[in-house]
């Protein structure tokens, strides 16, 4: 049982160190991307998008490619959040299922979000009305489902917070962040009802906040966990050598 241990928080350690080189690729696309810089204004008519996608079409595919290649990379950082989840014994795994599902279906639409783009620049001789609702479909589904990342936060503060063990997994400041986290993507979930302003898909508080809090959120989750993980490796050692004595 011990060894079995040991060698699943080597598989953390491992899948943890995919992050850092998945983050980057994600910047890399974002400031290659040219729907991004800057973000296409909602405002823009069915023919101007369409000239728009009919300009960049190399450039939208291109990172199209690399986004669908990378689009599950940030999956380790989840699943290891996901199994330091389910050591929380005096909390319930029912919390780490709800977690789970919800990562799934947030990165289902980041998916979906990257194939309207790529379907709209694969054919930019479409008509212009079903160009431009390939891109609206791409920026909702990109901008707007805040909804599963937030119960997936809500989820794992809970879980922090029901930890009454005297060396909790977590440390209860990450549940605090968690919830932080959520609120403030809160916004976005208006953009289906703004066209202008901050709350619109390509507004401050719509683009710029939810983009910026996920970035920090990715950064910050990722120190927690190696020093979580580390700290498990430790006690795993410590068992092993109280076992040999």
């Amino acid at each position: 049982m011990t060894t079995t241990r040991a060698s699943n928080t080597t598989g953390q350690r491992i899948m943890l160190w995919t992050v850092p080189p998945a983050a980057a690729l994600f910047v890399l696309a974002y400031f290659l991307f040219p729907p991004f810089s800057p973000p296409l204004s909602p405002t823009m008519t069915p023919e101007e998008v369409a000239v728009f996608f009919a300009n960049n079409v190399t450039g939208i595919i291109g990172v199209a490619i690399l986004c669908n290649l990378i689009a599950c990379s940030l999956v380790p950082l989840f699943a290891v959040t996901a199994v330091q989840m389910s050591r929380i014994g005096t909390s319930s795994n029912v919390f780490t299922y709800a977690y789970m599902l919800c990562v799934g279906i947030g990165l289902t639409a980041f998916i979906l979000a990257d194939y309207c783009w790529a379907m709209a620049a694969f054919r930019p001789e479409r008509d212009p009305q079903l160009i431009s609702l390939l891109n609206d479909m791409a920026w909702f589904f990109f901008i707007a489902p805040v909804g599963t990342i937030i119960v997936a936060n809500a989820c794992l503060a809970i879980s922090i917070y029901l930890d009454a063990r005297p060396d909790p997994v977590f440390p209860r400041w990450v549940a605090h962040f968690n919830i932080v986290t959520a609120a403030l993507l809160v916004p976005s979930a208006f953009s289906f009802l703004n066209k202008t302003g901050p709350l619109a898909w390509d507004g401050a508080l719509s683009f710029t906040l939810r983009l910026s809090v996920f970035a920090c959120y990715v950064a910050v989750m990722f120190v927690v966990l190696v020093g979580v993980v580390n700290r498990q490796g430790r006690e795993q050692e410590d068992t092993m050598q109280e076992a040999l004595v």
